[in-house]
């Protein structure tokens, strides 16, 4: 059945709309063309980030599951593990991190910010990309607990439902100030921002290309990320009942 993303659940702990700002001096500068930028780091949850937009939905969706406790895992100063503290303080759930390294002896950066927000931490060796969530989430369930797992990034095709909806906001402050982008240039790691993007532009229609700049060093042996962007923005466009079809070329890095 076809459904919009207004229909997904969804709780609103950002400060939406962020601001869209044309750069004039650095375009003076690199004497080139008009350049804005999309203020993501005024998100407001957690001081802020643009993996808030990712948290509203799939916090709306642990909610509606009855969840108490949310866990989800990354590097020792994540900002989606900090962004994920501070959205589960908001909404009174639980938040289990699972954290690479080891216990440093004091706390500081965003990690101190975990602990300010309440999460639990797991600490997790040369683990960083929330290797251990599964084995977090089997002892919870042992106690009666009743977590919901959060992905490395946020990055499924419920968190990138956000970057879906960030278009549409984009679209409204283009329009708003007569104004057209030709590229939106982002860093691409963990996918949900691109896949969703991507899937977002299409919906909407916006006469606008996306350049993802890759951020993550690819292991020996991985899919190219062009295929794991292709499958998410698929998974996505299946959700929201589109026509759309995504490959590996529908991506520029």
């Amino acid at each position: 059945m076809t459904q919009t993303v207004d229909d997904l659940p969804r709780v609103r702990i950002n400060f939406l709309p962020t601001p869209l700002v044309e750069l004039k001096r650095l375009a003076e500068v690199l004497n080139g063309p008009r350049i804005f930028m999309k203020r993501d780091d005024l998100t407001g949850l957690a001081m802020g980030g643009n993996k808030t937009r990712k948290l509203q939905f799939l916090l709306g969706e642990a909610l509606s599951q009855n969840c108490d406790a949310v866990i989800t895992g990354g590097a020792m100063q994540s900002n989606h593990c900090r962004q994920t503290a501070g959205a589960a303080a908001a909404v009174g759930l639980e938040c289990h991190l699972a954290l690479g390294g080891e216990k440093p002896p004091f706390a500081d950066g965003n990690l101190l910010l975990d602990h300010l927000f309440g999460a639990i931490i797991h600490w997790c060796g040369e683990q960083t990309k929330g290797e251990r969530i599964p084995e977090i989430a089997e002892k919870l369930c042992s106690i009666g607990r009743k977590p919901y797992i959060i992905p490395y990034g946020g990055s499924n095709a419920v968190g990138a439902m956000g970057f879906v909806a960030a278009i549409a906001e984009l679209e409204r402050q283009l329009a708003a100030q007569n104004n057209t982008v030709d590229f939106l240039i982002i860093p691409s790691s963990s996918g949900g921002t691109h896949a969703g993007l991507t899937v977002g532009i299409d919906l909407y229609d916006l006469p606008t290309r996306i350049i993802g700049i890759g951020i993550d060093k690819r292991e020996s042996g991985e899919p190219p990320y062009e295929s794991e962007l292709a499958a998410l923005a698929n998974q996505i466009a299946k959700e929201l009942g589109l026509a759309s079809r995504y490959t590996e070329s529908s991506f520029q890095m």
